[in-house]
């Protein structure tokens, strides 16, 4: 497909200033693209462990130590390689700065609009997640002292509050608080368990129906979600080409976390493990590690409202490959659109949090169309733009890629798919046993 004349094109090279959506910082008020690596890793730390972890001992209850332990590890190994050429594709068009930009490249402005509008409505639905966890650990930490109501609307107004910084290096210093807070919750998490030994049944294998089964694979998927905002990451660091360091240590740091917490919390908790994870304590031990917890839950969904935000920002203030003063300037406008759009987000937020009675199945579904496709599926698309035909069967190495990155496209189809259905069957299930609040209920979510 041929680019629109102010991208990156093989025959013209142009200078990373004339294409970056951020331009030339050199006299720039507010400066972008300032991350160094490790700042960048703390970011992505925070983004994707924060609640992805606390799903991870109750996936180990629905499908046992076998299943669960080659989960985590394959999607895990699988994340990496499609976090890598999300990493390959930016270093590519430069001016990549969202997924709207890529679905542009990749089939022109109906791409831009698609992809665009799904990392929006995924990052709001993930905002929404956080304000909803922020309310149950108030309400667990208060046991239900208030009306859950304001609590899910003072954690709404915390994460507005902490998304209005501009920059991501400026959000990364958090990150570090974010990555201790949630150590420090599953450590007394799993300390609190081990304290009160065994008390359930543990299986190496598990028997479940289709759709059960793979809701339990969701929690995984999701847990490895943080793709959707890489290419963000990226248009902010010093050195794009460092984005690997980061990934690698995001993976391996984030895989080994998913083991160690599973095999411990299941080891003693077994077939009673429920999700929040920070739910298998007793309840004093609960209320301490929710208090730990919580600068995570804010701070990694104030991560996610930052690049939703940025991505509407930027796509306001950047037209045709120009970007306008109010970009970098601290000009009014600039700023008032900035905090407009962080208000607008945690206000919808708030509200899906608040009126779908079946939240967390719907995020669910959510992940599943998704997450399903940032994740993994459209790295497979990426690939086959940057190798055209002529190139995927010239050798074996490239035949082998070929076939293994067709897999991933097909793969990210059959997820997509199977979690439908699978959120789907919980939704109705919920319904069936009248197992859902109604909107805005005063009603105590706290786990005692």
């Amino acid at each position: 497909m041929k680019l629109p004349h102010h991208k990156v094109t093989e025959e013209k090279a142009l200078s990373a200033s004339e294409f970056d959506v951020y331009g030339d910082e050199e006299k720039a008020d507010i400066k972008y693209r300032t991350m160094v690596w490790w700042k960048a890793a703390a970011l992505m730390l925070a983004e994707t462990v924060s609640l992805g972890i606390l799903s991870i001992p109750s996936v180990f209850a629905s499908l046992g130590f076998v299943a669960g332990c080659i989960l985590v590890i394959g999607l895990g190994a699988i994340a990496t390689a499609t976090g890598y050429m999300i990493g390959a594709f930016k270093l590519k068009y430069p001016h990549i700065h969202n997924m709207a930009d890529a679905g542009e490249i990749l089939a022109g402005p109906i791409g831009r609009e698609v992809l665009g509008a799904a990392q929006v409505i995924f990052l709001i639905f993930i905002c929404a997640s956080h304000v909803l966890t922020g309310m149950i650990a108030f309400d667990t930490i208060t046991a239900g002292a208030s009306c859950s109501v304001l609590w899910a609307a003072i954690s709404a107004i915390i994460c507005l509050l902490l998304t209005i910084p501009r920059t991501l290096n400026g959000i990364s210093y958090m990150s570090v608080a974010s990555f201790i807070s949630i150590l420090a919750a599953i450590l007394i998490t799993m300390i609190g368990v081990g304290i009160a030994g065994h008390t359930g049944t543990l299986t190496v294998t598990s028997n479940l129906t289709f759709a059960k089964g793979f809701l339990a694979v969701t929690d995984i998927i999701f847990a490895y979600a943080g793709h959707v905002g890489f290419f963000t990451f990226i248009a902010e660091m010093r050195e794009p080409a460092d984005f690997a360091k980061a990934l690698y240590t995001l993976q391996i740091a984030d895989t080994s976390l998913y083991l160690i917490v599973g095999i411990v919390v299941y080891a003693y908790v077994g077939d009673t493990a429920v999700s929040p994870a920070l739910g298998n304590t007793g309840v004093t031990l609960r209320k301490v590690a929710y208090g730990m917890a919580l600068p995570t839950i804010f701070i990694a969904g104030v991560i996610n409202g930052h690049v939703c935000a940025k991505l509407v920002f930027v796509r306001i203030f950047r037209r045709h490959g120009t970007k306008s003063r109010h970009m970098t300037s601290h000009s009014v406008v600039g700023w008032s659109t900035w905090i407009a759009i962080c208000c607008a987000i945690w206000a919808l937020a708030f509200v899906i949090a608040e009126v779908i009675p079946f939240f967390n199945e719907l995020l669910g579904v959510i992940s599943a169309i998704f997450a399903s496709w940032f994740t993994y599926g459209i790295s497979g698309i990426f690939w086959f733009h940057l190798n055209p035909p002529s190139q995927r069967w010239t050798t074996t190495i490239q035949k082998l890629k070929t076939i293994f990155w067709s897999c991933i496209v097909m793969m990210g189809g059959f997820i997509m798919v199977a979690g439908l259905y699978a959120s789907i069957v919980s939704i109705i299930d919920g319904y069936k046993t009248g197992g859902f609040p109604g909107p805005f209920s005063c009603m105590s979510r706290a786990l005692l």
